[in-house]
């Protein structure tokens, strides 16, 4: 099975990138995601390497929306980085192969999971772009392949409430635009 987590990377480049450029006292700035802040999504994003590595060894999943900080102590940078090599790390061609669970959709390999999973670090980066008055343009490519993610992910996010009603975007606005109004967020 060909195994293409290009995505995947970029999207976590990026939010790598947002993450670099948040100055020392902007991580307790509000973020859109309601009542988090900064490190909150910081928090929550580098939880989910945790959760990905877990998913790769077989081992119990972390909770990443529950006190998402406590994944990204003291200086927020190098816990993202740690978090993140690690992840890369379980990242084996066995542990890609293996079928994890998905919801409704049953059992899927890890690699097809983390094809879609792009839209959790591209829409958080986002909302960390936006709490730290960062420029929030994501990758159009990206955007893209996270809007059809979304399509499939959307109803049973919002019924567990991780997830706002959809906004009616502008007429006329762009790809990214109706992504984030999609995912409730203005």
């Amino acid at each position: 099975m060909a195994q293409n987590l290009n995505g995947y990377h970029r999207a976590l480049d990026l939010f790598e990138g947002l993450v670099a450029g948040v100055s020392r006292d902007g991580w307790d700035a509000p973020s859109p995601c309601e009542g988090w802040t900064a490190r909150d999504v910081a928090g929550h994003v580098t939880g989910g390497q945790h959760m990905i590595r877990a998913l790769a060894a077989g081992t119990p999943r972390p909770d990443t929306n529950k006190d998402p900080a406590r994944f990204v102590p003291g200086d927020v940078l190098p816990s993202w980085q740690k978090a993140r090599k690690e992840c890369t790390a379980a990242l084996t061609g066995d542990a890609l192969t293996a079928l994890i669970p998905f919801g409704r959709l049953g059992e899927l390999p890890l690699c097809t999971f983390l094809e879609g999973y792009i839209l959790e670090p591209l829409v958080h980066a986002w909302d960390l772009a936006q709490a730290t008055a960062q420029p929030s343009r994501l990758d159009p490519d990206l955007v893209h392949h996270a809007f059809a993610t979304a399509q499939v992910v959307a109803a049973p996010l919002r019924a567990r409430g991780h997830l706002a009603a959809p906004l009616t975007p502008p007429k006329g606005a762009n790809e990214q635009t109706r992504l984030l109004a999609f995912l409730g967020r203005a």
